[in-house]
């Protein structure tokens, strides 16, 4: 195939669209089911590229969540607890943990599910049927991979009354060096970002605690090349394989900080005892289940506890989680990595990653303060490690 013809580019307005190798070789991807659009592909292309990278960083199968061409989360195929499989709604999947390729996914998805809702989603390896019965039940764009088992293709050409985007990608694929765009007419030029982040990015320790366990390494590296196909400016905290929080293109880095940090905290109150166990009647679905546990877990809980309202949603009407509750559970939480694509200008972000239980950190290095920001890490105990390398993305 030497070009596909969209239905439109980014809005429908935007006619004639079409993707399209300028050199007029043939496209790499096969679409096995759907019409996948212009933002499904910039997905696609991004999404793929993040799996891909983890993989052959550490050897592990991914999976992505991608939401308007930044991820809401990716993660490798660790095995989950009790617990976080029900927090993720995948506690019935059955064979789960016979597939590290549905692990990866499942943590991925269950990270951010209001933000996942609709995503596009990536995988390193070949789509299984356990992969593809998790997704199946998913609300969800499409998938790229670099293959599908026949009985995994099946059950997503299911999806969407077959509609479901099914992409297939050659993993041999190297796009050139040198990449382009246009905007306003006027076209960019630069060299691809080829730049390769491994364990060997995080030996410039520059905190007194020098100490950076081998799942630290794991979280960092998640972190960083997640926020490398993340818009800027952005941040991203790690923990157990997988990014628990993503803050994407906000102007400001404590704004990055704590969009993040309060995702990534989300994320650890999901698994509170309280919340595996509301009691949500049959009839509620799984995206109102999402947007109920969001408000449960913020500070308006009485919205969904008040007279009238918790009868639609509950057998019976669940105790409050107060703020003493979730300050006293968020206390516990230690181990928690963060990657950042430029340096931190000030402390003030470390203070907030403290508050989410940080204990590592990887950032380029190179601002005119960072003896303060070294400075707060040591005050909190904190590993950091300066890499060298800003992870700019737009």
């Amino acid at each position: 195939m030497k070009e596909f013809e969209l239905k439109y580019g980014c809005n429908p307005n935007q006619k004639p669209a079409k993707i399209f190798m300028e050199d007029g070789s043939d496209l790499p991807i096969e679409i096995l089911c759907g019409r996948p659009g212009y933002i499904n592909f910039l997905d696609a292309f991004n999404s793929w590229q993040l799996v891909k990278e983890i993989k052959e960083a550490l050897g592990m199968p991914a999976a992505t969540s991608f939401k308007h061409v930044s991820p809401t989360s990716a993660a490798v195929g660790t095995p989950m607890s009790d617990a976080l499989k029900k927090a993720c709604f995948v506690d019935d999947i059955e064979g789960l943990d016979d597939s590290p390729l549905a692990l990866a996914y499942a943590r991925a998805r269950g990270t951010d599910r209001m933000s996942s809702f609709g995503d596009w989603i990536a995988l390193s390896d070949v789509c299984d049927a356990t992969t593809a019965k998790l997704i199946k039940r998913e609300v969800s764009d499409g998938i790229i991979a670099p293959g599908y088992t026949e009985e995994a293709l099946e059950i997503l050409k299911t999806k969407k009354k077959g509609n479901y985007n099914i992409v297939k990608i050659d993993p041999a694929y190297v796009p050139a060096v040198q990449e382009k765009k246009q905007v306003f007419g006027i076209t960019f030029e630069q060299g691809r970002n080829n730049f390769a982040i491994n364990k060997a990015l995080l030996e410039n320790v520059v905190t007194e605690n020098k100490n950076l366990p081998e799942e630290a390494k794991r979280d960092l590296i998640i972190a960083l090349i997640t926020l490398k196909y993340t818009q800027s400016n952005s941040v991203c905290f790690a923990k157990d394989g997988q990014a628990i929080g993503v803050g994407a293109g906000q102007q400001s880095r404590i704004h990055c900080t704590r969009l993040a940090g309060n995702k990534a905290d989300i994320w650890h109150l999901r698994q509170h005892e309280k919340v595996l166990n509301l009691p949500f009647l049959p009839t509620v679905g799984r995206p109102d289940r999402d947007n109920t546990i969001d408000i449960y877990i913020s500070d308006d809980y009485e919205d969904v506890l008040a007279e009238g309202t918790w009868q639609t949603l509950f057998s019976e009407k669940p105790e409050p989680l107060t703020k003493e509750e979730k300050k006293a559970y968020l206390s516990t939480i230690k181990g928690v990595a963060l990657g950042s694509d430029a340096f931190f200008p000030f402390g003030d972000n470390i203070e907030r990653a403290a508050k989410s239980g940080v204990s590592y950190i990887a950032e380029p290095g190179g601002s005119i303060r960072d003896d303060n920001v070294i400075e707060t890490c040591n005050r909190f105990g904190m590993a950091m490690a300066f890499t060298g390398m800003r992870l700019f993305h737009h």
